[in-house]
């Protein structure tokens, strides 16, 4: 639907939407929960008082600008329902701010509201469908989910928010920390990482055998383990795809050790499937917290073909680990550097992780890879 300059809520041909088509917030909506608009008044702290083309004319902006925000912050087209608050024209008008103030593009600005858009309403859903949810059971019957949930989320509120705004301040200032550790500018956008996935072994069939509860544990817990492992070793953790994580990390090494970890870790626990990982060094494109490129790529076609309880990683993977003395070239170089080494009544060197090569393969879409397989040293933690 379009809104003409006068905010009538007509389209182009001048017809008006009938109100089923006009989103799902009404305020003048007679069916509309009262405690719901209490709960969202209470979360909002604020009440519904301006349509979508008043918010917009209220905040100094456009009302197709407003619309971009909108919809990359993940909120549905509502007509001219009289929805929102305050609080939405203070949020138009920073982000329109920020951008007559030349500190960003319109189109920088609407990428801020689509990752922060998705970035909370996942953390939004998760919190309500798994933390609420088993807080809010009705003490007595007939109470109302609603009813329970109106004053556990009135205590609540202030104590989340706070929690929240000091977990982005934490990884903004690690973010930072990264950016002004880069080699240059173009090192900030396209860097050398090293990007690893791990993939549960018989996901799919073990979806046709287990109830979906216990399907729901089973993922929780690896994904649980995966971000505690990944986050403790100093690396970060990309996204999770229920039987597969995605990370990266600035070493090779470092990724290797979390990779490593991931399979012993699991191989240890008789409730997880067998695991198996695939890793690659090389140039890697970050948009939006995300990773892009053919390093990405070929991380992921190598846990395909990894074995069970093992790890795979690309030649550019085992050169930087090879270059960084994190591991040797073969295990003849490794002898003759121990040889070398007492000779002249040194420390022989220390290598953390072994390599051995595999048959090069062709790869769908990356032609032919030479992977190798990557395990720890005999007494190396």
């Amino acid at each position: 639907m379009t809104v003409d300059d006068t905010g009538s809520g007509a389209d182009a041909d001048g017809r008006v939407d009938p109100p089923q088509e006009r989103g799902n917030a009404h305020a003048a909506d007679p069916g509309e929960d009262p405690l719901a608009l209490r709960l969202e008044q209470l979360i909002l702290g604020a009440e519904r008082r301006y349509t979508p083309f008043q918010a917009a004319r209220s905040a100094g902006v456009s009302m197709e600008l407003a619309s971009r925000f909108w919809r990359a912050m993940g909120f549905a087209d509502i007509g001219q329902a009289k929805a929102l608050t305050e609080a939405d024209v203070l949020a138009l008008r920073r982000l329109a701010g920020l951008v007559e103030a030349g500190l960003l593009s319109e189109a920088m600005a609407v990428q801020v509201a689509r990752s922060t858009g998705q970035t909370t309403a996942r953390l939004a859903e998760w919190q309500m469908d798994s933390f609420l949810e088993g807080l809010t059971e009705p003490p007595e019957p007939g109470m109302t989910r609603t009813e329970v949930t109106y004053p556990i989320v009135e205590l609540l509120l202030p104590e989340l928010e706070e929690f929240l705004v000091y977990v982005w301040r934490r990884q903004l200032a690690a973010s930072a920390g990264r950016v002004v550790q880069s080699a240059d500018d173009e090192e900030m956008v396209d860097r050398r990482l090293a990007v690893g996935f791990a993939d549960l072994v018989g996901f799919t069939r073990l979806t046709r055998r287990m109830e979906e509860e216990e399907l729901g544990e089973l993922v929780e817990a690896f994904e649980t383990t995966a971000a505690d492992l990944v986050a403790a070793r100093g690396g970060r953790l990309i996204k999770t795809l229920g039987d597969e994580v995605l990370y990266a990390a600035d070493d090779a090494g470092l990724a290797a050790d979390i990779a490593l970890r991931l399979v012993e870790t699991l191989a240890n626990d008789e409730t997880m499937p067998e695991l198996r990982v695939g890793m690659a060094f090389g140039t890697v494109t970050t948009r939006m917290g995300d990773v892009f490129g053919t390093t990405v790529n070929l991380a992921s076609r190598l846990t395909s073909i990894a074995p069970r309880d093992a790890v795979l990683v690309d030649s550019a993977f085992a050169e930087e680990l090879i270059r960084t003395g994190e591991a040797p070239a073969s295990e003849a170089a490794a002898a003759e550097a121990a040889a070398a080494a007492e000779k002249e009544g040194e420390e022989p060197p220390k290598y953390r992780f072994a390599l051995q090569p595999m048959w090069q393969r062709p790869v769908r879409g990356l032609g032919v890879v030479e992977p190798w397989l990557l395990a720890r040293r005999d007494g190396q933690p």
